[in-house]
């Protein structure tokens, strides 16, 4: 009797498992050209425009999406991919670096400027209209939501995962930056 008490449980667990792994490895398939990415039309913290084709050069390219308004995730992030650059000396300079907002009602160029600027001045910073950055944000696969916070205003909730995108702005994986700079420079040299 107990076993079979048992059983269901178990079983909707595997099943659940199983259904996360295949959901994770269909959205973060560690094949280039896995449909993780894609085009977008957005515009940089100098008010150029940029689109997906910014990818597309000799290299490697990381790719976050985050706020200014973030109080702990996305400054962290920026930090340890400024962390990245350094590790990496010169062979930086093949390494490209986006941030985009998933909070474009704040995030204006003007503001981007200024919340980058903290950090290497190789990564740039992109927004755009609402429609746009939500199509980025679709086209990686990601997800944003506005959380209301009390006493009005609000706050992002996101993902949080970096992307490596190969020299063809090919999705190649979820690049962990928790690790020593040094280790995570060592790994990104692979496709420098």
């Amino acid at each position: 009797m107990k076993a079979s008490r048992l059983a269901l449980p178990l079983v909707l667990f595997v099943f659940s498992a199983l259904a996360l792994g295949l959901v994770l490895f269909v959205t973060l398939g560690r094949q280039p050209g896995s449909g993780v990415g894609g085009p977008f039309t957005l515009t940089n913290q100098a008010g150029q425009k940029v689109t997906e084709k910014v990818l597309e050069a000799p290299g490697a390219s990381l790719v976050f999406f985050g706020f200014t308004h973030c109080p702990d995730v996305c400054p962290t992030a920026l930090y340890e991919i400024t962390q990245v650059y350094q590790a990496l000396g010169p062979k930086g300079d093949r390494l490209r670096a986006f941030f985009i907002t998933v909070d474009p009602e704040r995030d204006t160029p003007d503001l981007l400027r200024d919340y980058i600027s903290s950090f290497d001045p190789r990564i740039v910073a992109l927004t755009g209209a609402p429609d746009q950055t939500a199509a980025a944000l679709k086209a990686y696969r990601g997800y944003a939501r506005k959380v209301p916070l009390d006493g009005g205003g609000y706050t992002m909730d996101h993902t949080a995962l970096v992307y490596l995108m190969d020299s063809k702005g090919r999705f190649i994986e979820s690049f962990n930056l928790k690790r020593p700079p040094e280790d995570a420079a060592k790994e990104i040299q692979k496709y420098l």
